[in-house]
């Protein structure tokens, strides 16, 4: 089921979903190997300043640790099936670089919780707007070799 769901997602949902599976494992309260169950309300826009990539994800707990991961990790059905919001904003390069991401990951009902669910709607309008207009992002040199000695 996971290949299926896997083959209808573009290059950059399916980095998303790689993204917050490593980001969930690297927190330190969880213990055990989470498989993603179902990707939904996928949004996915592009304008002049990059990609914008929104997505829930929702996982399911294996009977793998994670400190010793196998490859057939079985899912557990009755184990905790936490869900992620995740917002990403691409720019438009030929790899496309993270120019902002947002991820809340929690128990599906936490994340229905009306201050949370706009508090997660704020962030994803600002991950949206990066790289837009003139609030341009400046990276330390960015631009300091744009020009060689005569």
């Amino acid at each position: 089921a996971v290949a299926a769901v896997a083959a209808g997602q573009t290059p950059l949902q399916r980095r998303v979903v790689k993204d917050v599976l490593e980001y969930f494992h690297g927190r330190s309260n969880v213990h055990f190997l989470y498989k993603e169950r179902e990707v939904e309300g996928v949004v996915e826009r592009e304008d002049s300043s990059g990609t914008f990539v929104q997505l829930r994800l929702g996982l399911a707990q294996t009977a793998c640790r994670k400190r010793a991961p196998q490859r057939h990790c079985r899912m557990l059905d009755s184990r905790r099936k936490p869900i992620c919001l995740a917002c990403y904003k691409f720019d438009t390069s030929d790899v496309p670089k993270v120019l902002d991401k947002y991820h809340n990951c929690g128990p599906s009902h936490y994340l229905a919780v009306k201050e949370i669910r706009q508090k997660d709607e704020a962030e994803c309008r600002a991950v949206e707007e990066a790289g837009k207009g003139g609030d341009m992002l400046y990276l330390p040199g960015m631009f300091a070799f744009s020009r060689g000695l005569p």
